[in-house]
């Protein structure tokens, strides 16, 4: 596995990332049952069901990493893709002041 990735890094944890889905799973579907969408019953279901098709799936750690990037992305944590271009219009936006600057000075 690549180190560099944090949600690889994540991925080795295991019963940690484990924990952390089926926490967000359960939150969300509590939050169903304040919203009136869902009934006790059926959410506890949904929670049970979902957690059981992800220890049954041969692409587990692929089903978790999408788990992860879910979870991630509701706590607004930036993808390192964002990041990235980010970073590059940045560089672009300093190169563009260095030339304004260079031209006030001729």
């Amino acid at each position: 596995m690549d180190n560099s990735n944090p949600i690889r890094q994540l991925l080795l944890i295991g019963v940690g990332t484990t924990s952390l889905v089926a926490e967000k799973l359960r939150e969300v579907s509590e939050r169903w049952v304040r919203e009136g969408k869902l009934d006790p019953e059926d959410a506890r279901k949904f929670v049970d069901d979902l957690m059981e098709q992800m220890r049954d799936q041969s692409n587990f750690e692929a089903q978790l990493e999408r788990q992860l990037r879910n979870v991630m992305n509701d706590f607004g944590v930036a993808r390192q893709s964002e990041l990235d271009e980010l970073r590059g219009r940045l560089d672009r936006l300093e190169h563009q002041v260095r030339d304004l600057e260079n031209r006030s000075w001729k």
